[in-house]
């Protein structure tokens, strides 16, 4: 491990790290345009100037330099201090400087580094340049008249997203960054370009000129668009959330969001519920909140009650309900809205269990009707960088484009009993290897097959459980912890045929399948569930409620209230607590913080966020699997009412995934 100095302190670093690493490992802050810890080095913009001894006496990119023993490094030397303000006015010669109109204003490196090293006038007075816009897509606006060619984006786009879609055009000053053929990024992570930008080229499409960051509430929260438990930060202005950007954590999404994480917010106040409705002559009116529950409590429906929890859910509601079943007489809860059936008696049996950060040490993976890239991009992007690692990733299940090599097996799940020479050879010498088991295996009745593969795959051994199950709901590890699965799944509550029918924002319930029960829909959308509810009880958003959620590993997480629910909607525990006092089964909790309590007086894990343990102990299941298998997400912008309710997300569908054009406006 070498050994330097950085201004007078000792510093020793691992070996391969670069002099930039060693400054901060030594408390120097460097600036930096293109460098990013996450992406190749590219040496581009020379703001990370440092002067180094021994060696010329002219000052080095310390990004691009190798840390090495006996150096010794100057971050504050005259040298440095001129070098920096000489690059920082070179960037600044074709800069527009149009900060009061900029979206990136109060949040760009560009604005921070000249103020701190940067000259306080310029003495270039000729003509800037122009470079005309280019079109990105629904999410990315381009200014690129701003821009200062760090390529930040090329990489991000080729190395994390797989998807090679933005390059430079011409060399020197006519260099241009572009998509290809100007067409839109085809990347559902194309949105973190305009995080890694360090100035204004590339900003926020859908939330140009709509705020600036110090007038905004900023709240931390857990996204529900998909299983991963993306932790997200939350930016409000009054009662509306206007963006959400991710926070970084290492073990769940890196620094990472999909774009329908990030653009779903203006569905959050478009076809909200918020006053009850009730069903009278075939028709939804508007009803007091007293009318509603009334009209719920004459159904008399005595033991005769279910529960169908959505996608969306965090656990807290779906414990008071399943407290009110309870005190109902009925155990009748189910969370696999749209059908789906597998054993969930043994936690660790459906749960990704390398973890998320540790499937990208796998060597080999073998996906089982799963398409990571729709239901889990961020899980995606770890494979791919297990694959630059030398994974190998085996498949089977309908051809789709991963962003990185798979060797297809092919579409029919008997090859589970006789898997390929190839891939028995591969798992046969793999160190760490790995099964994943997606939506489309699950429906397929895969998962006694894959289980089956437990032993002669080596999939479990000492400190290492390479069997992974990827689920797509947000709520549905924290369901299956609290028993919201029924042996024969959904099945099971049809063929009870309950009188009343709880959907607990459940929008995918096909609606032919409860025609004699009374609905009450408690949900936050006018969606499809509301559509065929005899009742609905306006409920708040993943947004306007604090609430527990479980990812696909197991991970508790916690987020908070960032806005209130819009005109009566109230939070869902307060709802399903107000009703059993009127139906006669009063909850024994008055306050959020209770009921939290008593969750975790039921559900220890669900008491203390963090990583939980399961302990491995897969049920025997029958091990045949035959015939093929799909993939249930068919359009990955348009997963939930949330979604469907956003402009933008239906932009994104309509180009993205059906390849409609649109003509932009000149200007």
């Amino acid at each position: 491990m070498p050994k330097l100095t950085v201004d007078g302190i000792e510093v020793e670093v691992p070996a391969g790290a670069t002099v930039l690493q060693a400054c901060e490992a030594a408390g120097k802050e460097i600036p930096r345009f293109c460098y990013h810890e996450r992406l190749s080095i590219a040496g581009n913009c020379r703001m990370c100037l440092v002067e180094v001894k021994p060696g010329p006496p002219k000052p080095q990119a310390s990004c691009a330099l190798p840390a090495a023993d006996k150096q010794e490094i100057r971050t504050d030397s005259p040298m440095v201090k001129k070098a920096r303000e000489g690059v920082m006015e070179f960037l600044l010669i074709n800069h527009p400087l149009d900060c009061p109109i900029c979206d990136q204003g109060g949040e760009c490196d560009l604005q921070d580094q000249s103020v701190a090293y940067g000259r306080g006038f310029s003495r270039y007075a000729e003509n800037k340049r122009a470079v005309t816009d280019k079109y990105m897509g629904p999410i990315v606006k381009t200014t690129m008249t701003r821009c200062i060619q760090c390529t930040r984006c090329v990489r991000f786009a080729d190395e994390v997203a797989g998807v090679p879609d933005i390059g430079a055009l011409y060399r020197g000053e006519n260099m241009q960054i572009t998509s290809y053929l100007e067409h839109a990024v085809a990347s559902e992570l194309s949105g973190n370009v305009v995080d890694l930008c360090p100035v204004g080229a590339l900003t926020s499409k859908p939330y140009a000129f709509e705020a600036r960051p110090w007038e905004l509430k900023k709240t931390v929260a857990i996204d529900v668009m998909d299983a991963v438990g993306t932790n997200i930060r939350l930016d409000s202005r009054g009662r509306q959330v206007l963006r959400a950007l991710p926070r970084i954590n290492e073990d769940v999404n890196e620094e990472w969001a999909h774009d329908k994480t990030r653009h779903n917010v203006d569905g959050l106040v478009r076809a909200r519920l918020d006053r009850p409705f009730v069903r009278r002559g075939g028709k939804l009116v508007e009803a007091t909140w007293a009318e509603a529950f009334e009209a719920i409590r004459a159904v008399n429906a005595g033991w005769s009650v279910a529960a169908i929890a959505g996608d969306l859910l965090d656990a807290e509601t779906m414990y008071a309900a399943k407290a009110l079943m309870h005190s109902m007489g009925s155990d009748l809860l189910e969370g696999r809205q749209t059908g789906l059936v597998y054993d969930a008696t043994n936690i660790a049996a459906v749960n990704f269990n390398t973890g998320i950060a540790g499937i990208e040490t796998a060597d080999v993976i073998l996906l089982v009707g799963t398409n990571v890239r729709w239901e889990a991009p961020l899980v995606n992007t770890r494979i791919r960088k297990a694959i630059k690692k030398g994974a190998k990733v085996f498949a089977i299940g309908p051809e789709v484009d991963l962003t990185y090599k798979v060797e297809w097996l092919g579409n029919d799940l008997g090859l589970l009993a006789k898997l390929p020479k190839v891939v028995k050879d591969a798992f046969a010498s793999a160190q760490r290897p790995a099964l994943i088991l997606g939506g489309g295996g699950l429906g397929a009745g895969a998962q006694g097959a894959t289980l089956a593969l437990v032993e002669p795959l080596g999939l479990v051994r000492d400190g290492w459980n390479g069997y992974n199950v990827l689920h797509m709901a947000a709520s549905r590890m924290a369901g299956l912890m609290l028993g919201y699965a029924q042996p024969g799944g959904l099945a099971d509550i049809v063929a009870q045929a309950p009188k009343l029918l709880f959907l607990l924002g459940a929008d995918e319930v096909a609606a032919d399948r409860f025609p004699n029960s009374f609905k009450v829909f408690i949900g936050h959308h006018g969606d499809k569930g509301a559509a065929m509810a005899d009742v609905v009880l306006p409920a708040a958003a993943y947004s306007e409620k604090p609430g527990t959620y479980v990812n696909i590993e197991g991970r508790v997480q916690r987020g908070d209230r960032a806005v209130f629910p819009p005109g009566d909607a109230r939070e869902d525990w307060a709802i399903l607590r107000a009703l059993s006092e009127v139906l006669g089964h009063k909850l024994p909790f008055d306050s959020f913080d209770a009921l939290r309590a008593a969750m975790a007086g039921e559900v220890p894990a669900l008491g203390q966020e963090g990583l939980a343990q399961y302990e491995w102990a897969p049920p025997s299941l029958d091990a045949s699997a035959s015939g093929p298998c799909g993939y249930p997400i068919k359009d990955f912008y348009l997963t939930n009412a949330i979604c469907r309710a956003s402009p933008t997300m239906q932009r994104c569908s309509a180009e993205l995934v059906h390849g409609q054009s649109f003509a932009e406006a000149a200007e």
